[in-house]
């Protein structure tokens, strides 16, 4: 007759937890090796519209917009000039900048300095519904090494009567 034998008295058995505690030491420190490398936002932007334009018109300071009637009922272009700097005033180059609201929608990246010129093309024109009196635009910022920057109503667009 076989006798058994307890795992507590087999020398065996004890090498597969201490196996699965080195492989997880391992791994944990791979894993903190990887996410150290990551480069991660250290700075907050300072974005500013500087003006805006209706249909390639006149720019007008400031991130307001006004649009007849008339011209409210059809699909018009909407320009914005943005500017992006750091927390010391410094510009930020490169920028993704996007634009969008009221069935428009307009993106760029900015130059050396800073600056960006937003106008939304022939087929993604803004518009206000009959009904609507006021509408707004988004702007949505990405750079390498800064935090994203969104901002709700960014550009307004007010009719008048």
């Amino acid at each position: 007759m076989k006798k058994f034998r307890f795992i507590r008295h087999d020398e065996k058995a004890m090498e597969l937890p201490i196996n699965i505690v080195v492989m997880l030491v391992v791994g944990m420190v791979a894993l903190a090796t990887l996410i150290s490398i990551m480069p991660t936002p250290t700075k907050d932007m300072s974005v500013f519209v500087e003006s805006t334009a209706l249909n390639g018109g006149n720019s007008v300071k400031g991130n307001s917009i006004i649009v007849s009637a008339s011209t409210a009922e059809n699909p018009f272009a909407v320009t914005a000039v943005v500017k992006i700097t750091d927390s010391d005033g410094n510009p930020v180059r490169n920028a993704n900048v996007i634009l969008r609201g009221l069935g428009g929608a307009a993106s760029n990246t900015t130059d050396a300095n800073g600056v960006t010129f937003l106008t939304t093309p022939e087929n993604a024109r803004v518009r206000l519904d009959p009904n609507q009196n006021e509408g707004t635009m988004d702007l949505k910022i990405v750079a390498d090494g800064f935090y994203d920057y969104e901002k709700k109503d960014a550009v307004m667009i007010i009719k008048t009567r």
